[in-house]
C-alpha cells in the first residue's frame, strides 16, 4: 500500500499533471469571459438577425427574448444552441492559440540548445592522410 501512495505522489507531482490543473483553471476563467461575451453581445446580435427582439411598450427599448420557435406548444430554443456552438468555437480557438504559443515557446528553448552544440572535433592525422589518398586516386582515374 505504501508503494501505491509513493507512485501516486510521483504521478501527481509531475509537471504534466500540474500543467493540466493550471490549464483547467485557465480554461474555466476563459469560459466565464467567453460566456459573458456570448450572452452580452453575440446573443443579442443573433436575436436581431433572427427576430428574437421585441420593443418594450413602456420604455421603447429593444428587449432580447431569445431565438426560438414553437410547434404544437413545444418550444425549440435555437438561440441557446447557436450560443453554445459559438461558445465552443471561441473556446477551441483560444485553447488552440494557447497550445500553439506554448509549443513555440518550448520549441525556441530546444533550438537554442541545438545551436549551442560544440563543433565536431578536427579530423585525426589518419583521416587527413586517407582523404588525401582518396583525392589522389580520383585524380588518376580522371
Amino acid at each position: 500500500m505504501k508503494k501505491f501512495f509513493e507512485e501516486f505522489k510521483t504521478f501527481a507531482l509531475k509537471g504534466n499533471v500540474m500543467s493540466m490543473a493550471v490549464g483547467v483553471i485557465i480554461g474555466g476563467a476563459f469560459q466565464a469571459i467567453v460566456s459573458a461575451l456570448t450572452n452580452s453581445f453575440i446573443n443579442p446580435l443573433i436575436a436581431l438577425i433572427t427576430g428574437g427582439v421585441e420593443k418594450d411598450p413602456e420604455t421603447g427599448a429593444l428587449k432580447y427574448i431569445g431565438g426560438y420557435f414553437e410547434v404544437n406548444g413545444v418550444k425549440f430554443d435555437y438561440g441557446a444552441f447557436l450560443s453554445a456552438v459559438i461558445n465552443f468555437i471561441i473556446m477551441a480557438l483560444i485553447l488552440f492559440l494557447l497550445v500553439k504559443g506554448m509549443n513555440s515557446l518550448m520549441g525556441l528553448g530546444k533550438k537554442k540548445k541545438e545551436e549551442e552544440k560544440p563543433a565536431p572535433p578536427a579530423p585525426s592525422k589518419e583521416e587527413v592522410l586517407l582523404t588525401e589518398i582518396r583525392d589522389l586516386l580520383k585524380e588518376k582515374k580522371d
